[in-house]
């Protein structure tokens, strides 16, 4: 499946454990076509044994990726790839890499520098799994509406992301309309500049939708995730009605269900399909750990390899 490299199952679903064939075996050895593939069927991948470090972690994403994404109000390392996980100690709900705004990447990666002794594992659920355990009330309601996150951003904030994005050292000089510009994603967007300077956005998309890979329904979204470094945002049907709460507590319990856990060690990397898995993170037990955070959107050249 991928050369230079034993490739098992991990987990309870359809993950993968990829592991060097030899020694002195090396992230750049695999073909990124060949890691690709892996990937559309697993969903995700845990990459053991490669020992990498962070340069070389970087220059993996790069190698799979037409574009690296990343989030200025988060700190960064190792150049213009890699940035530091440091949403506090509490666990993390299930959530796509920045699912709640039109800014989702398709890829998301994680590269773990120093593992926890004890637990702080990251998590992963798979969409498709998930939609088929849902029950059919569930999925009426989320085939027939689509959801809207919305929330207000400061100016500071979207003027450093929008000066980040477009290139620019003068954060001063982004507009709103520069930021409409950029505003991509499956979903639709409406964005207001408010009278202090700050934005308020309403994005609109479906819970449940096809994937990087297929059209094949994957119930992948962040109805249950985290809002670090920004305002939590309000997640309502398009009508404008709420979730019902026993829908909100069914996907809680499938989710929970379905949730598996990586359990890091040194040098681990995970490669996830942002479009189909989310991920979270059970509680930081070791303040210790050291992970990093990539994301990116995948090179649809290496979709036909």
């Amino acid at each position: 499946m991928i050369d230079h490299a034993r490739v098992t199952s991990y987990g309870s679903g359809t993950g993968l454990l990829v592991q060097p064939a030899g020694p002195g075996t090396t992230l750049d050895d695999l073909a990124p076509g060949q890691v690709v593939g892996a990937l559309r069927e697993a969903g995700f991948l845990l990459l053991r044994g490669f020992r990498p470090d962070l340069g070389l972690f970087s220059r993996f994403v790069g190698a799979h990726s037409e574009r690296v994404t990343l989030d200025p109000a988060r700190s960064f390392h190792g150049g213009s790839t890699a940035q530091k996980v440091d949403a506090g100690y509490d666990a993390v709900g299930l959530h796509l890499e920045n699912g709640n705004s039109p800014f989702a990447p398709t890829l998301t990666w994680f590269f773990c520098e120093k593992a926890a002794s004890s637990g702080s594992q990251t998590t992963v659920c798979d969409g498709h799994r998930v939609w088929d355990a849902l029950g059919e009330e569930a999925r009426g309601l989320f085939r027939e509406h689509e959801i809207v996150y919305s929330r207000r951003v400061e100016e500071e904030k979207w003027k450093a992301f929008a000066a980040f994005h477009l290139g620019t050292p003068d954060a001063a000089s982004v507009t709103v309309d520069d930021l409409r510009e950029l505003a991509g994603g499956p979903g639709k967007t409406v964005i207001d500049l408010l009278d202090d300077g700050s934005i308020h956005y309403a994005y609109r998309v479906s819970a449940a939708h096809g994937t990087l890979f297929d059209e094949r329904p994957a119930f992948a979204n962040s109805i249950l995730g985290p809002s670090n470094h920004y305002e939590k945002p309000r997640i309502a049907f398009a009508d404008g009605r709420d979730i019902p709460v026993h829908i909100l507590k069914e996907v809680e319990s499938v989710t929970e269900d379905l949730t598996e856990e990586l359990d890091w060690a040194d040098g681990d990397v995970a490669l996830i399909d942002n479009t189909r898995v989310m991920h979270g993170r059970r509680a930081i037990t070791d303040p210790e750990r050291s992970i990093y955070n990539a994301q990116s959107d995948l090179d649809r050249g290496l979709l036909t390899v």
